[in-house]
């Protein structure tokens, strides 16, 4: 009966343990771009407003690279992980902030 138990137990972890592993780095590698007119930068966040006229706030704990040789007006790239919504909150990561070509 222990051994069985002991079997299951060790199956359930197996299991547990390739469940979790595979999400994180699909996740990480899906990196996204937005494009558009810097409009706003505050010290948690900044706001780009696209071509379209969609404006998108992007929120972030440590300041992303780049962000600090762009100015307010500049047409920049802003490289990001996650979702961009007009409504909701910025739920990414923003990896950098380069000025567009």
């Amino acid at each position: 009966m222990k051994r069985i138990f002991a079997c299951l137990l060790a199956a359930v972890l197996l299991l547990a343990c390739a469940g979790c592993g595979g999400k994180k780095s699909e996740a990480a590698a899906e990196e996204k771009t937005l494009t558009g007119t810097l409009d706003e930068v505050k010290d948690f966040m900044f706001v780009v407003t696209d071509q379209d006229g969609t404006s998108y706030a992007l929120n972030f704990e440590k300041k992303p690279e780049g962000l600090a040789d762009v100015s307010v007006g500049d047409s920049v790239t802003v490289t990001y992980t996650g979702e961009l919504s007009e409504i909701d909150a910025f739920t990414g990561t923003v990896l950098r902030v380069e000025q567009a070509k």
